[in-house]
């Protein structure tokens, strides 16, 4: 398989992991300044504002973004959080000309805590740490997932990869590639992303491919 993939980052999933990030819809938000740095300190999380704009960086290492800034409490807000970057081919940048800087960018996304990165990638590299983060969440939920749908160029740039839809009573648990929304744009995550169902309509039957793109696009994206 030909390489799709200049360069790839990623800090694994772990079903704790999971567990803390679909918990934040219903933590108790701090009510104060002090009483938030004290719930940051304890977790060991802290702000980041280079790789993605206005996020928290956990413990582990991972990225979670979300509305509003504050990631604690407020069910009704879109939560992501960033397990992998990817810097994709680009057929019409036959000269590299992006290439200096976007390697700089992954580089600091493989000098997180935990992370690991290589370059000359293809798309079954990519998939392989996809499907290793689906088991995690699998092991969490207690199911499979009830959709998976191979991604488009509606939905992201790079390759085609897996998207995983599982769903709480509450909120869309999505997992697969999703257009970076940082600083530069060229790059794409790999994100776990919890949102409110009612972002989209009811999920579309398994053979709704155009259905598929359209939910998961309207639960993935700002």
């Amino acid at each position: 398989m030909p390489i799709s993939v200049h360069a790839l980052a990623h800090r694994p999933l772990t079903a704790a992991v999971v567990a803390e990030f679909v918990a934040l819809p219903t933590t108790p938000a701090p009510d104060t300044e002090d009483a938030m740095a004290a719930e940051m300190q304890r977790r060991g999380w802290s702000w980041e504002h280079e790789l993605v704009c206005d996020s928290v960086r956990t413990e582990c290492g991972h990225v979670v973004c979300t509305d509003g800034y504050d990631p604690f409490g407020r069910p009704d807000a879109r939560r992501f959080l960033v397990f992998g970057e990817l810097y994709p081919v680009d057929p019409e940048d036959d000269d590299m000309s992006n290439g200096p800087w976007l390697y700089d960018i992954m580089d600091d996304w493989q000098q997180l805590p935990g992370w690991s990165g290589r370059q000359g990638c293809t798309d079954e590299d990519c998939e392989a740490v996809l499907t290793e983060a689906a088991q995690s969440v699998t092991d969490h939920l207690g199911s499979a997932p009830e959709r998976t749908l191979l991604s488009s160029a509606a939905l992201v740039t790079g390759p085609p990869l897996t998207h995983r839809i599982w769903r709480t009573p509450t909120h869309a648990v999505v997992l697969g590639p999703a257009a970076d929304n940082g600083p530069y744009a060229y790059l794409t995550h790999l994100q776990l992303s919890l949102t409110p169902l009612a972002c989209g309509p009811d999920l579309p039957p398994a053979d709704d491919e155009a259905g598929l793109t359209a939910w998961i696009s309207a639960h993935v994206d700002w």
